[in-house]
């Protein structure tokens, strides 16, 4: 105890490690508060383990922790799962031409969202709608962040207050605590749920359409699969409902495709 006391007692402050020129250094590389924040968590290591710790050792120390917090956290793997698009590696890859595409929009101004030709201001879906509509056949087309954004724009759009009908079996949950139910409820949607966990027919969607439906939701369950004795109904196999009510046919995909479409006949925006 009495080495330990000692050791504590000759413990550096914060102001004399700063004081050192390896201190000054790290302040021109890393910002003083980042630099000041190490040097406390070094000394404070130091005194929770009763040693001893001189400047020079504090401020190495801290050095140590700033070079690893400055690391980037997205970093180089080998994908050897057998997963080819493997959601927690970042998926596919992105092709060299929309590489060098991105990095040239990122090192100038770019005419986003606006047209060159009037001189006002455009939309930034121009520069991919036409593209996807010719890849997917829609009549239109945007891009989100994910899945999770789409599903919720949609919902909010075409069903906020209005009921959303979906499978028991289909209300899943995927990575990120995204879960189907949740979703629905923060767009103002009401959930209808039909069939069971297992089996889910025709009839059931039939009897749950009304003049209160706001769209028919099939969900992709890719995380996990029901086998045995169940019953589905194909997304293509809904359309003869769209003679009985003008509620649209929504499928959410998180899938490796990673994609969600809308088939409706709603002439409204989007946004």
């Amino acid at each position: 105890m009495p080495k330990a006391g000692t050791a504590l007692r000759k413990l550096p402050s914060v102001d004399e490690v700063m004081r050192a020129p390896a201190a000054v250094d790290a302040i021109g590389r890393y910002g003083r508060a980042a630099t000041v924040d190490a040097v406390r968590a070094a000394i404070a290591q130091a005194r929770a383990g009763r040693a001893a710790l001189s400047a020079s050792d504090a401020i190495a120390g801290a050095l140590a922790r700033l070079e690893a917090a400055a690391q980037p956290s997205l970093r180089p793997v080998f994908n050897l799962t057998g997963t080819v698009l493997h959601t927690n590696l970042g998926r596919a890859l992105i092709a060299e031409e929309a590489v060098e595409a991105a990095v040239a929009a990122m090192r100038n101004t770019v005419a986003l969202e606006f047209e060159l030709g009037s001189g006002r201001r455009g939309e930034r879906d121009d520069h991919l709608r036409a593209l996807l509509c010719e890849l997917t056949g829609a009549e239109d087309a945007t891009v989100v962040n994910n899945n999770a954004a789409a599903v919720l724009i949609v919902l909010n759009t075409l069903a906020k207050g209005r009921e959303a009908i979906v499978s028991r079996g289909e209300l899943i949950e995927i990575g990120g605590a995204f879960r189907m139910p949740d979703i629905m409820a923060r767009a103002g949607a009401k959930l209808v749920e039909i069939g069971t966990t297992n089996r889910t027919h025709f009839r059931d969607y039939a009897g749950a359409v009304n003049d209160k439906t706001g769209l028919i939701l099939k969900v992709h369950t890719s995380n996990y699969k029901i086998e045995g004795f169940t019953a589905e109904v194909p997304a293509r196999e809904l359309a003869p409902l769209r003679s009985w009510s003008d509620a649209p046919d929504y499928l959410f995909d998180g899938s490796g495709s990673g994609c969600a479409w809308l088939r409706t006949s709603y002439t409204g925006q989007v946004a």
